[in-house]
């Protein structure tokens, strides 16, 4: 650690130094023992936690009845069996003893077979634990043989201008180590996951670096790399990551559970900006304005009301809507939490218990041959759902519907834009709509789309 910290020092030492020897034609600048400044020592600390992940997975052809016809196969000029696809992203150990790895959801996605390589080169099975599509982050299991883990960091305790390191596999070329600062905090409105909260970055981040790491001058683990910004999804200097906290919070229920159990709060909310405050009258410029209340649920249960703003979430500065949708959306069901709110000229502390999603009776229940493993019924309201929409009744574990990410209660909003009421109105929609297939689903207060194929 002492080392590290040096390290760090130098790193600063040499920001600090470089416009002054800017002006000398000579060599770098040389500290008095004959050491120049150097990352070298913090990325030999941490580059063994992170690793190349490969997957083996079924190509389009396979998932396409017409292109499993020999005749067609033949006409296409095709290969007479369907070759699968293999693809690469990274991955981060973050418990040695028990072989856990982080990763990306969309790294193994349909995965067949996953194969973790270390930086020692050695190669081994990966076991899928859980995933959750909602933060796009996936967790594995490898045997735990000498294994090296990084710890978790702070990520809220990241500044902008911070420094960073992203490690990761880029374009499968192997262990790759890039560097750059915290660009900005808490982005949302990417419409990239559900619970978006990003760190981003100007390290850069190019495909392939899906899943590794980002990792501060302590040697800590701030984030999992997750998307890229750019003309042709290659690195122009803005990526994103998802923050250690997010990290871990999901990482204890997906050991716990195998997804995210999100439950129900029953209220949405806006942002409060100074335009807003003044028209309400109130001094504050920083929380979120309570603007619907949904009867009987937790958040009526606990008090809140129209117009309250929201300023903490068990002791948490709630910045914004999606935030405040953040900490409610990774709050485990049962689990209580507490809301300090302005009401008018008062304060307030309100507790309001996570309860599980409530899918209403349901009605003529089936099974639909695009989502095998998942029965699929009627919503007919109930819980303090105002919606008509197709529910999923339940889901077998490890089917392709459990793959995709379809999980009991999510109700399906809609399919390739178009909104659907019923399980007929879904299966006509499925019935040869074209490639790709994207489902509108809500779970809990959030919405996220999940892509059949």
């Amino acid at each position: 650690m002492i080392e590290i910290r040096r390290i760090a020092q130098l790193v600063l030492l040499c920001v600090l130094l470089n416009a002054s020897f800017a002006s000398h034609a000579g060599a770098p600048p040389v500290f008095p023992d004959g050491r120049v400044p150097s990352l070298a020592p913090l990325i030999d600390e941490v580059t063994p936690a992170v690793v190349n992940i490969a997957v083996l997975s079924a190509s389009p052809e396979e998932e396409n009845p017409l292109l499993q016809d020999p005749f067609f196969r033949r006409f296409f000029g095709l290969p007479d069996r369907p070759e699968p696809r293999l693809s690469a992203g990274s991955g981060v150990i973050v418990d040695a003893a028990k072989g856990y790895v982080l990763t990306n959801n969309h790294v193994i996605k349909g995965a067949r077979e996953v194969v973790v390589t270390l930086k020692d080169r050695r190669q081994l099975q990966a076991k899928l634990i859980g995933t959750d599509p909602g933060t796009d982050i996936a967790l594995l299991k490898i045997e735990p043989e000498r294994l090296k883990a990084l710890r978790f960091g702070d990520s809220e305790a990241m500044r902008v201008g911070d420094y960073v390191l992203a490690i990761g596999n880029p374009f499968g070329l192997g262990q790759t180590v890039t560097s750059g600062i915290v660009s900005a905090l808490g982005r949302t409105g990417l419409n990239i996951e559900g619970y978006e909260d990003f760190i981003q970055t100007d390290a850069p981040i190019n495909p392939g670096n899906s899943g590794g790491a980002l990792v501060n001058l302590k040697g800590e683990l701030i984030g999992i790399n997750t998307a890229i910004i750019g003309p042709s999804g290659g690195n122009v200097g803005i990526g994103f990551a998802v923050p250690s906290n997010m990290l871990r919070a999901v990482m204890t229920q997906l050991v716990k559970y195998g997804e995210v159990k999100r439950g129900r709060f029953g209220a949405s909310s806006q942002d409060l900006t100074p335009e807003l405050a003044h028209a309400m009258g109130v001094a504050i410029v920083d929380g979120v304005v309570i603007v619907d209340v949904v009867p009987e649920s937790p958040a009526a249960r606990a008090g809140l009301k129209r117009g309250d703003i929201v300023t903490h979430v068990n002791g948490r500065h709630v910045r914004s809507s999606a935030d405040l949708h953040n900490q409610v959306g990774l709050t485990p069901v049962g689990e209580e939490i507490e809301l300090k709110i302005q009401r008018a000229s008062q304060l307030h502390t309100l507790r309001a218990k996570i309860e599980p999603i409530q899918p209403g009776s349901t009605r003529d229940s089936q099974v639909i041959p695009e989502l095998a493993g998942a029965a699929i019924g009627n919503l007919e309201g109930g819980g303090g759902v105002r919606i008509q929409a197709p529910v999923v009744v339940r889901v077998e574990r490890g089917s392709p519907a459990w793959n995709h990410g379809l999980r009991q209660g999510d109700i399906i909003a809609g399919v390739n834009r178009k909104k659907v009421r019923t399980v007929e109105e879904l299966l006509d929609a499925l019935k040869g709509a074209p490639s790709p297939v994207v489902l509108k689903v809500l779970r809990g207060d959030t919405v996220f789309a999940i892509q059949l194929r």
